[in-house]
């Protein structure tokens, strides 16, 4: 009680709660890559600088979006000689379809915030007029990110770049998980969502290819792999390329005309080659063959994209409607067609389970009636019985940093039994609502986890003499139902 000297009503507030601990986020994503423009609404660079944004408007506000894509098609058409009618039109690409941006950010926070993304840091370390592409600018982006709290995620799509000028290579790409990895494991706060690079077909596009081109340029020590899961393969999107009239040009137009009976009369050219359809003899002449074109292009040029951003969304809508102990597996995917690659059991086993590296990687495949699934829950270090699942590196990366921030107020406390008794209650009171929520196995709390702290059971005398309060937590987390047996057999007639 305070010492009063002046006579009088005082007030004295007791406090009566213990202290709590309050949950981290668990899915704020760090998107690395390069944008359009980085200027924030006060006209100051936000290049290098992790900026956090909540939606896609406002990344277009603050980086833009990306360069229009250059799309050449053919056109044909049937004319009716005697009546001088168009019966048909039709419009096919000039040569190969386009599949994959040149710059992958606009269009992979598309499909972070249409599977569930929310808030997340852009952190831009390069425009899209360049033509450079230096792994390092990547590998320097994750010692700035150290200096933010927030994310939890790293997400770096445009590592994967397939600029035909600049295209990335497997060694580089490796270099730049290596770095992300690194990183998670100092922080011990965030996950890495990694990308196979090139996983098309024709490319790697078998489990033995995933080992030399992906599984062969990444570290090895699962002690730093845990904080990392792989992705595989690329997505077929539903997302339109982003184009206007002057990027689409008509590389042929051939118009065939026949008579009315069927016979067929001499072919008349239309409008010449590398037309862009903005041209007037386009838009006003030939109103339907622009409306052709136009509708071709939002159906058939659909783009190709690394999988790693939509599932960081799919991580943030799993963590909020179940929690980040549910594993971010047997979900679909949002504005997706289907996988670039079609998985077969025999290439999921492979990818799945390695017996060579340990390595894991993630397969996304299309079921029939279910679209497509996320089909895998594991870590980089998939044989490890601590660590092979997501959803446990992850769990614990939320308790630790929950509990880290919480026990925070306890330095510099009184180290006695006093200070003991709040730090064990706060935390096992955290822990206990885990437990109710789901995530830890017990069928009472003294079963799904531990809570220790004391003289001669967590600290010596000479731990106390030198300031230390060690505090022991064991935790009980569920893992998934990965392989679900069912076992049948004949029963012998009874009655």
């Amino acid at each position: 009680m305070a010492l009063y000297k002046t006579p009088g009503v005082y007030i004295e507030e007791i406090a009566t709660f213990p202290p709590a601990v309050a949950a981290v986020e668990t899915a704020i994503p760090a998107f690395i890559g390069y944008t359009e423009k980085a200027i924030n609404e006060k006209g100051e660079s936000l290049s290098k600088i992790p900026t956090k944004i909540t939606s896609l408007l406002e990344y277009e506000a603050l980086f833009g979006r990306c360069p229009k894509q250059t799309i050449s098609v053919d056109v044909k058409q049937t004319l009716i000689s005697d009546s001088n009618t168009i019966t048909q039109t039709s419009v096919s690409f000039a040569g190969t379809p386009p599949a994959i941006p040149d710059y992958l950010l606009y269009y992979s926070m598309q499909i972070f915030f249409a599977n569930g993304g929310g808030a997340c840091y852009i952190m831009s370390i390069g425009d899209t007029t360049s033509t450079s592409y230096n792994k390092d600018d990547f590998i320097n982006a994750f010692s700035v990110l150290e200096e933010f709290d927030e994310p939890t995620l790293y997400v770096f799509p445009d590592a994967c770049s397939h600029r035909a000028s600049n295209t990335a290579d497997d060694s580089s790409v490796g270099d730049i998980i290596d770095a992300a990895l690194n990183s998670c494991a100092k922080m011990q706060d965030r996950f890495t969502i990694a990308d196979v690079r090139d996983a098309l077909p024709g490319a790697t596009d078998t489990n033995a290819e995933v080992t030399t081109n992906f599984r062969g340029e990444i570290l090895s020590d699962k002690d730093i792999v845990k904080y990392g899961a792989a992705y595989f393969p690329y997505l077929r999107t539903s997302l339109s390329f982003l184009s206007d009239d002057d990027s689409i040009e008509v590389a042929s137009h051939t118009v065939t005309s026949i008579a009315s009976d069927g016979s067929n009369s001499d072919a008349a050219g239309s409008i010449s080659a590398d037309t862009s359809i903005s041209d007037g003899s386009v838009r006003d002449s030939q109103t339907e063959v622009y409306n052709a074109i136009k509708a071709f292009i939002r159906t058939n040029a659909k783009v190709t994209l690394p999988p790693s951003a939509a599932i960081a969304g799919v991580y943030a809508r799993v963590d909020a409607s179940r929690g980040v102990f549910k594993s971010p597996a047997n979900v679909s995917l949002a504005m997706v067609d289907k996988p670039a690659i079609t998985i077969t059991n025999s290439i999921n086993d492979g990818l799945n389970v390695d017996a060579g590296t340990g390595k894991s990687v993630n397969a996304i495949r299309a079921f029939a009636g279910k679209g497509t699934l996320v089909w895998g829950a594991r870590t980089l270090a998939g044989n490890d019985n601590e660590w092979r699942y997501v959803s446990v590196r992850r769990f614990f990366n939320f308790v630790e940093e929950s509990v880290k921030k919480a026990t925070a107020g306890f330095v510099f406390e009184p180290n006695d039994a006093n200070t003991w008794t709040r730090a064990k209650s706060m935390v096992a009171n955290f822990l206990t609502l885990q437990w109710r929520a789901g995530a830890l196995a017990g069928a009472k709390p003294e079963d799904a986890f531990f809570v220790r702290v004391g003289l001669n059971q967590t600290m010596s005398a000479d731990d106390i003499l030198n300031g230390y309060m060690i505090i022991e937590i064991g935790m009980a987390v569920v893992r998934p139902a990965e392989f679900i047996v069912l076992k049948f057999s004949h029963k012998m007639q009874e009655s």
